[in-house]
Parts: C-alpha cells; sequence; structure tokens
C-alpha cells in the first residue's frame, strides 16, 4: 500500500475514531473527501506547520465546518500542533478540537466555520485581501492561494451565491474551491431539494469549473493544476464522492451526522486493511505527510531570505509593509463644522473615514451599493477591480450577506482593517456574519447608516427599530452611536483601537445639532457627562443627545436638575470600573434613558424604577419632525414624562 493511501485510511480512521469516542460528530463527510484532502495538502497546499501564522502561507477554509474531524487529521498528521490527545478528545471541554471549526491560527484553523455558507464568503475575502496585498507589497512578500471545502449545503445558501457572484466579476483567480458533490445533505438525497446544474451556474458567475472522480486521486491533482494555473477565474472543482466511504452506510444520509457504532467501524478496518488499533497511525504516514511540508517550510525559509534584501534596498516598501502588519494606535481628530449647524452623522462619518484613510493605508472596504447614502468612499482611492487591485473602495453591489462574510474573511487574512456599510435595517441581513466576526474576536467594522424613524418617508421597512438592541445583544460586539463630530472622530478611533472584536458605528440621516468646541468625547469609556444636574440623570445616544439637552432646559425651568450624560457605547461603559461609572450616573440618583429605538435592555442601566424613552412599535411613512411629535420625541414630550415620573417616586 502506498503512503499515500496509507494517510487517506488514517484520516478516515481517525475521524471516525474521535468521532466514536465523543458519541458525536459527521463521519461522512471526512470519510468521503479524505482523498481530496490528502492530495491538496501533500502536494499544494504550501504552509509551514512550524510557523503556522506565516503572512505568505496559503489559505485553506473548511466551510463545510462539521466535517471537523477532516481538518484535525490533517493538521495533526502534517506536524501542527494538534496532538493525539486533542485528536482522542475531540468536542471536549478545553481542546482546541472544537464541534465546527475556530478560528486559531496557532494551530492552522483559518476561520470559525460552521454556518453554512459563511466559510465560503470569508474565503472570497482571504482572497480579495491577497489579491489587494500584493498588488501593493508585490510577489515577493504576498504571493498565495486560498482553497476551501464546500459542500451542497454551503452553495444552497444565498450568501455563497451572492460571494460567488462577486468573486467571478472581480476575477479572483487565486481561489480553488473544491465541492463535495455526493449528491446528499443531513436528511437525504440532494434530489429532493436541490436539481440545479451547479457547474453551468458557477459559469454564469465568471468561475473555471472542472469536474472530477473524488476518489482518482491523480485527475485531483491535475484539476487543481488547472484550478492554478487560470488566474483570471476563481475555480470550482465539483468532486463527485461517496459520503461514508467504505462504510454500509456509503452513500446515505445516515453516515451525515452520527458515528458509525463500534461493529461498522470494525468492518470499516477490515476493507481499509487497518489493523492499528484506535488513534494509532504507523510512522510512514507521519514521514509522508512531513515531507510534503517540506515544500512550505522552503517557501518560509526564502521568504525570510528576502526580507532584508528587500527593506534594506525600498525604505518606502519596509514602511508600507510596517503600516500593514505592524499598525500604530490612530489619534482621530474631529472634523471641522460650524457650531450651531446640522450635520447628519453620517456626513461626518465621512470626513472622519476619510481623515482615518490618509494615515491607514490598511484601511479597506465598501458599502452595499449605498456609498454615496453611507458616505463610505475613500476620496483618494478607485475602486477595486480586475484592472486595479490597489484600490481601497470595493463595490459589494446589492449583497449584505455577502458583504459580512467578506469583510470578515479580509479581516481575518491578516494586514488589513476592512469595513462594510449599510443602512441599519439591513443588518438583518448581514447578522450571521456579524455574530461570526464577534465569534472568531475579529476587528470588522460595521457602518450603519439611517439609524432610527427620523430617516422619515421611506417609512417602517427602512426604519430600524429593535436593531439597536439586536446588534447589542450579540457578545463582544461594541455599538457605537454618537452624536457630535467628537464623538463620530471617537467612534473611529475605538474602532481602529479594537483587536478583539468587531464594532459598530451606528449613524443618522438627518442632520444633528454640531456644538461648540471640538473638545474629544470620551467614547473609548462609553460615557460621559455633557451637563450637570442633582435631581436626576438623563441618558441619551446619538440624535437623542440634543433632545436631552433641550428637554434638560425646559425642565430646569420647573426647578427640576437633570444631569445629561451622553452614551455612545454601552458595551464600553460596561467594562469601566465602579468608580467611573458611578462618576457619570452618580448615587442614587434616578435615571431615565432616551433612545428612538425600542428600550430594550435599558432597564440594565436605569435599574428598578428608572424610565425608559424610546419606541416599542414600528415607525410609520412621515416627515421625521411629524413622526418625533407622534412617537413622543419632542423637548415637551420627554419634560412631560420626565416631569411625571419624578413626581410619581
Amino acid at each position: 500500500m502506498s503512503s499515500e493511501q496509507l494517510a487517506v485510511d488514517a484520516v478516515r480512521v481517525l475521524a471516525i475514531d474521535a468521532i466514536q469516542k465523543a458519541n458525536s460528530g459527521h463521519p461522512g463527510m471526512p470519510m468521503g473527501m479524505a482523498d481530496l484532502a490528502v492530495v491538496l495538502w501533500s502536494q499544494f497546499l504550501d504552509v509551514d506547520p512550524d510557523h503556522p501564522e506565516w503572512i505568505d502561507r496559503d489559505r485553506f477554509v473548511l466551510s463545510n465546518g462539521h466535517g471537523s474531524m477532516l481538518l484535525y487529521a490533517m493538521l495533526h498528521l502534517s506536524g501542527f500542533p494538534v496532538s493525539m490527545d486533542d485528536i482522542r478528545n475531540f468536542r471536549q471541554w478545553g481542546y482546541s478540537t472544537a464541534g465546527h471549526p475556530e478560528l486559531e491560527h496557532e494551530i492552522g484553523v483559518e476561520v470559525t466555520t460552521g454556518p453554512l455558507g459563511q466559510g465560503f464568503g470569508m474565503g472570497v475575502g482571504l482572497a480579495l485581501a491577497e489579491e489587494h496585498l500584493r498588488a501593493k507589497l508585490g510577489t515577493s512578500l504576498v504571493d498565495h492561494y486560498t482553497y476551501g471545502f464546500v459542500s451542497d449545503g454551503d452553495l444552497m445558501e444565498g450568501v455563497a451565491a451572492e460571494a460567488a457572484s462577486l468573486a467571478g466579476h472581480l476575477g479572483l483567480g487565486r481561489l480553488i474551491y473544491l465541492y463535495d458533490d455526493n449528491a446528499i445533505t443531513l436528511v437525504g438525497p440532494t434530489e429532493w431539494t436541490f436539481s440545479e446544474d451547479v457547474p453551468q451556474r458557477f459559469e454564469a458567475y465568471g468561475w473555471q469549473t472542472l469536474t472530477v472522480d473524488g476518489h482518482d486521486r491523480g485527475a485531483i491533482a491535475e484539476a487543481i493544476a488547472a484550478a492554478r494555473a487560470d488566474l483570471d477565474r476563481p475555480t470550482l472543482i465539483s468532486a463527485k464522492t461517496h459520503i461514508g466511504y467504505g462504510s454500509s452506510k456509503q452513500d446515505s444520509a445516515a453516515s451525515h451526522g452520527s458515528p458509525l457504532g463500534e461493529e461498522e467501524i470494525a468492518n470499516v478496518r477490515a476493507r481499509f486493511g487497518w489493523s492499528h488499533p484506535p488513534f494509532e497511525v504507523p510512522a510512514e504516514v507521519y514521514e509522508y505527510m512531513d515531507e510534503a511540508m517540506n515544500r512550505g517550510r522552503a517557501r518560509w525559509a526564502a521568504w525570510q531570505e528576502r526580507q532584508p534584501t528587500l527593506f534594506g534596498a525600498d525604505e518606502e516598501l519596509a514602511a508600507l509593509y510596517r503600516a500593514h502588519f505592524e499598525p500604530q494606535k490612530t489619534a482621530v481628530a474631529a472634523p471641522d463644522f460650524a457650531a450651531g449647524s446640522k450635520v447628519a452623522s453620517r456626513k461626518m462619518g465621512g470626513a472622519v473615514l476619510n481623515s482615518v484613510a490618509a494615515v491607514r493605508p490598511d484601511l479597506i472596504g465598501g458599502s452595499a451599493d449605498l456609498a454615496s447614502s453611507t458616505n463610505t468612499l475613500i476620496a483618494d482611492s478607485g475602486d477595486f477591480s480586475r484592472a486595479d487591485r490597489t484600490a481601497r473602495n470595493i463595490r459589494f453591489g446589492v449583497r449584505e450577506h455577502a458583504m459580512g462574510a467578506i469583510v470578515n474573511g479580509m479581516t481575518v487574512h491578516g494586514g488589513l482593517r476592512a469595513f462594510g456599510a449599510t443602512f441599519f435595517q439591513f443588518a438583518d441581513y448581514m447578522r450571521g456574519a456579524v455574530r461570526l466576526g464577534a465569534l472568531m474576536g475579529v476587528p470588522s467594522v460595521w457602518v450603519f447608516t439611517h439609524d432610527s424613524i427620523f430617516l422619515g418617508e421611506d417609512g417602517p421597512t427602512h426604519q430600524p427599530i429593535g436593531h439597536m438592541a439586536a446588534m447589542r445583544a450579540i457578545p463582544n460586539v461594541w455599538v457605537v452611536r454618537p452624536a457630535t463630530p467628537a464623538e463620530v472622530a471617537g467612534a473611529w478611533e475605538v474602532a481602529m483601537a479594537r483587536t478583539e472584536g468587531p464594532t459598530a458605528l451606528v449613524l443618522s440621516r438627518q442632520g444633528l445639532p454640531v456644538p461648540e468646541g471640538t473638545a474629544p468625547a470620551a467614547v473609548a469609556k462609553g460615557a460621559y457627562v455633557v451637563a450637570e444636574g442633582t435631581d436626576a440623570v438623563l441618558v441619551a445616544t446619538g440624535s437623542e443627545l440634543a433632545l436631552a439637552l433641550d428637554a434638560r432646559d425646559q425642565l430646569a425651568a420647573r426647578q427640576i436638575s437633570v444631569r445629561v450624560v451622553s452614551m455612545p457605547c454601552v458595551e464600553a461603559f460596561n467594562e469601566q470600573d465602579a468608580a467611573y461609572r458611578q462618576s457619570v450616573l452618580g448615587t442614587d440618583l434616578p435615571i431615565a434613558s432616551i433612545e428612538a429605538a425600542v428600550t430594550f435592555g435599558w432597564g440594565d442601566i436605569t435599574g428598578s424604577g428608572g424610565l425608559n424613552i424610546g419606541i416599542d412599535q414600528f415607525g410609520a411613512s412621515a416627515p421625521a419632525g411629524v413622526l418625533a411629535e407622534k412617537y413622543g420625541f419632542t423637548a415637551e414630550a420627554v419634560v412631560g414624562r420626565v416631569a411625571d415620573w419624578l413626581a410619581a417616586r
């Protein structure tokens, strides 16, 4: 038996043994895709297990993340820091071998996958990042491929369709996906739900498509070589495979998501001629895969050797490289707008975005066909395209699902800080990607404009009501809703400083009053006192800060002294120590909140007996001023509610 065949069988047996021991997992996919994995890793994938975070490594995305044991087996056999003890403890507390892959570059896991289609989209982002960085820094520093395994389920998800369409349009030729075309999903044959001609669909997207027997390793190698040779188009290789290969459950949904059982595993081992006990692999397999990894080790060594010469001869290139891979903290100045004027925070955001882009060449991103509305064009840059890979504006088209996943992929690649922009209402379309970015802890930046009912006449279909609470409910996302030019600057400063999670900037369509002075706002602390008072505290965000200040003036005429607090970021405020929080909210003062959104969640700030002024219903189509009156967001309405609340205490 050849070393290659031994490696394939080792992957299959390790997978089924680990899943059986855990009594949980998906054996069918690792058994069916083992041939593909061994060919890709042994002949093409350039990675260095001794330096798993090397910048110019090839990227591998397991979009069909339920087959995670395939990835863990390959990492273990290839010398990455995934031990046999990790394999034995698949899906157990405290081990890196989670049920679905979770981002951990140190062991070779590039992205967190599991929700089908997200890995597909992130792979497009990885490939886009490579194209951009290679164009800016040169092939001596950046020159790699992105590979991925995808499933029928991935290709059914809409996010994959959107991402595939954009990848084909942009001609991301270093993106190669191997499609596990096994005609089976979790519940049964794909013919129940999925009868389209997938290669024809991808050809229409502008992809090269190839079809092979997924168990013919020679044909697989030829197809990958052909994919690598076509640098003008991404490639989808449809590999006809057998799920649960070698078992009596082969070609059946029964092998998809349940352990095979001890008796069936014994039968499989006999069919493969595998006589080794569980979790034991012959040395020949390790030697074979170690030899294959020498290809990547050699590339890493050559890459290291080039650096002194490259940077010594070109100080500008060295500085640009550092700006991408060793960025410094970014201080952001507030944009200069006339005091007393009214300026939408989206317009303030556009000014700040461009000031950040001027000093951070690693900033790149775009919107879902809304650049002129979200004010998210980098003014001194063109559009990223086939003709210009150095440009920093990405036209995502009307593809929020894909934009979210692609921005995550670009950010997780390294060397870039990517952002995506759309109306806040459409954050629903990309919620899966926002959540996954938070789970991975990657600092993607989301710019959401048209933040409340006050966008007006477009009506309730476009007016976000529950979105603020829903976004705040995602762990590890910081939601920043600024009210002034200084707060918008602070919001971007927070976003660029974060390294362990995404930031959502929530900006207005309507004009907001520009206050006197440009003193920095304490956005990084989440909240600060804008005006002092002794009887109560009124906490506001975004467009409601000015409303709170107007209400304060009217309450003063009633001999009621109200402290006004701006709280642009609840998450940042909650991370401050008790002393700071008390200095802002006071001691034993009654607290009211005001925000043009659902009141859900504000009770955590206002406490028992607090007042939460919000909008716990859908909006309507009408001018913003009319909506403010109808929904109680005038100074007079706020004054009445606050006065009645305090009188009743």
